[in-house]
């Protein structure tokens, strides 16, 4: 291989790495499993195409349990990955996933966008609102997903997703705050360990030892959404989004770890939402001596079995 074709033009460690030649090495979410039933949980999933004329498509979840004559709530699920690596269709997301539909008893859809740098911001979040659409176009019994006609109870319809997927998942319900479907109701919000961020430091990001993972993480931002104004930008930091007080959803459960450097981003966003003028119900949970999103990596561990179940138990409160 010559000097020109190995040349590295951006290199995010562990992550991606992208060469002159255009190559682009993603170094997460290659462990493609197929679609099946789970032995473990007894949940079943299948993929669909939701705009195959752009790539956008999804995997759905159906409990093992599920019965047409009592509708589920659904979860539209997107994945992290710092917006340019994984997909739902990796074992990390698959074990995740199989795991909190068991435990919840949801149907989940887990969305297909596309990804950085080949298709940078906003491409995500018009890939994501396409699939928020896509499953609301079924609340009438319309639509031509079975699982999505049978089994969902449209009154309890929620948004989550872990790190970029978190930024998405709250992006969504800013714009239904102002863009609502008809017989949807978007109840609630999960974010697990959301990507927030901002150009002034707050808490912990403002360590000595934390100025590296600052650079770092403003020059993320910037390589996958190249037309930003900055790490201000409303998408990226909540607190300098205008529409925040409109949040399409009646609750939210914020989930941060105590050693994530997206800590503090996840109790601001707590704080400033509760302090908004939102008329919602905001809930946060800590998990102490844990990383970043560190139930998607030991999934069996007493904290992650921890953090699924209170997910779990969010979902399924049902409003005084």
């Amino acid at each position: 291989m010559d000097s020109t074709t190995s040349e590295i033009l951006h290199d995010f460690v562990n992550l991606m790495r992208v060469y002159k030649d255009g190559r682009i090495e993603r170094f997460e979410g290659n462990d493609i499993v197929p679609a099946s039933v789970d032995p473990i949980t007894g949940v079943q999933s299948k993929d669909v195409e939701i705009a195959p004329e752009i790539g956008v498509g999804a995997r759905l979840y159906l409990p093992a349990n599920a019965d047409r004559q009592h509708k589920l709530p659904v979860l539209v699920y997107f994945h992290g990955g710092c917006f340019m690596i994984q997909n739902p269709f990796s074992k990390t997301y698959a074990t995740h996933l199989n795991a909190l539909v068991s435990q919840a008893n949801v149907v989940v859809v887990s969305v297909d966008y596309r990804l950085a740098p080949e298709h940078p911001l906003p491409v995500a979040y018009e890939d994501s609102w396409v699939a928020i659409k896509w499953v609301a176009s079924h609340f009438k019994g319309d639509g031509q997903e079975p699982w999505l006609k049978d089994y969902v109870d449209f009154e309890r319809v929620f948004l989550s997703g872990d790190s970029a997927g978190g930024n998405i998942a709250h992006n969504m319900a800013i714009r239904l705050g102002s863009e609502k479907f008809d017989g949807i109701n978007i109840l609630g919000l999960v974010l697990n360990h959301p990507f927030f961020w901002g150009e002034e430091p707050i808490g912990n990001e403002g360590a000595e030892t934390n100025y590296h993972s600052k650079v770092l993480m403003d020059r993320l931002w910037r390589f996958v959404n190249p037309s930003t104004v900055g790490s201000d930008d409303p998408m990226l930091n909540p607190a300098k989004n205008q529409d925040l007080p409109s949040l399409g959803c009646s609750k939210v459960l914020v989930c941060v770890a105590e050693e994530d450097l997206l800590r503090d981003r996840g109790w601001y966003y707590y704080e400033v939402l509760a302090k908004s003028g939102w008329k919602g119900k905001v809930e946060i949970m800590e998990t102490k001596g844990e990383n970043h999103v560190f139930h998607l990596y030991n999934p069996t561990c007493e904290s992650a079995v921890a953090m699924v179940k209170r997910v779990a138990t969010f979902l399924n409160q049902r409003e005084d």
